[in-house]
């Protein structure tokens, strides 16, 4: 005859765990920041335009992270 148990053990004190899980949290939250940025979503736009619409805006492929960050860094 078999026996079954849905008893949960306790997982042990983790201190580690603790504070892995806040820095995780903070660069989550950083990470969320930064993707949530309009010029980020600015350049995502014009990268999934084609060769063909980039040049009727006057622009390439490689000069368009320049562009649309070009207000606030000298790249």
């Amino acid at each position: 005859m078999a026996y079954a148990s849905n008893a949960q053990t306790r997982a042990p004190f983790n201190p580690l765990g603790l504070i892995a899980g806040f820095f995780r949290a903070i660069g989550n939250g950083l990470v969320h920041l930064a993707e949530s940025n309009h010029r980020v979503n600015r350049a995502r736009t014009l990268m999934a335009l084609s060769d063909e619409e980039l040049a009727k805006r006057g622009l390439k492929r490689d000069d368009v992270v320049k562009h649309v960050f070009s207000d606030i860094m000298y790249v």
